[in-house]
């Protein structure tokens, strides 16, 4: 029976109850049902609440930093310094081509000036990456700025296919020069992984800036070969030596 019939039993069949005044009934007319038990029944431990031995957590754990060794740092300054230089070398060649060439090929502005524009914006970031990084320039600048000078005004002077040429020679080793340097970040991006240390931001930017700009590089050298850089004469001549050039001031900067 429960608390409702109860009380119709005592007060009589018309009595309606509310089940707020449940509470006052007493004791004995509660229905066992009613009641509540606490289980005395073992409970399985819910899985939650047992914490795993730290060895056994499954989740990311924190990396180890550490510093790179001095031959990285050799030549991490090694390589922002020539690359400045390289970029230095490049606005000067662009700057002292356009005039005869534009003049004398009026359609070549717009692709001298997006040439130019991109050197310039490497030349920047190289500028604020050894200053933030504390790299000294190379000793060479005074030398590299009127090499690069005569050479961008000699092969202007010369035509088209001798400025192209020469934007040709120049980016193949160029581009193969950041190449290189994006290999050996790429290794030790890759070693530090495998050792399970952390990869800093610094170096990660590093990479994607210099693949960036080796990439832009390369599409210098195929602008300049469908501008008909091989049709320059003697190109075979034009070729060699500014090539070889490139490579002997490489070697230099990264020393001096």
């Amino acid at each position: 029976m429960d608390a409702a019939k109860a009380l119709r039993v005592v007060f009589g069949p018309a009595f309606r109850p509310s089940p707020i005044y449940d509470f006052l009934l007493p004791k004995s007319i509660h229905p066992r049902s009613q009641r509540r038990y606490a289980s005395i029944a073992p409970q399985p431990e819910s899985p939650k609440s047992e914490e795993l031995p730290r060895a056994l957590h499954t989740g990311p754990t924190a990396k180890r930093r550490r510093p790179i060794s001095k031959e990285q740092e050799q030549f991490l300054e090694s390589a922002l310094r020539v690359n400045q230089a390289g970029e230095l070398a490049a606005t000067l060649i662009y700057t002292h081509q356009t005039p005869p060439i534009i003049r004398a090929y009026p359609h070549l502005r717009s692709l001298m000036h997006h040439m130019y524009s991109q050197e310039a914006g490497h030349f920047s970031t190289f500028n604020h990456l050894l200053a933030r990084h504390r790299v000294r320039p190379t000793a060479m600048y005074p030398v590299w700025q009127a090499a690069a000078s005569i050479l961008g005004w000699s092969t202007g002077l010369m035509g088209k296919e001798a400025a192209m040429a020469c934007t040709e020679a120049v980016e193949t080793e160029i581009g193969g020069h950041y190449n290189g340097q994006v290999r050996v970040l790429l290794q030790w991006l890759a070693e530090m992984e495998k050792r399970g240390e952390e990869v800093g931001e610094e170096l990660t930017e590093l990479v994607a800036t210099l693949k960036r700009i080796r990439d832009e590089e390369l599409e210098h050298l195929d602008e300049a070969v469908g501008e008909g850089a091989k049709q320059a004469k003697p190109y075979e001549f034009l070729n060699r030596v500014i090539r070889s050039g490139c490579k002997g001031a490489i070697w230099i900067s990264e020393r001096v």
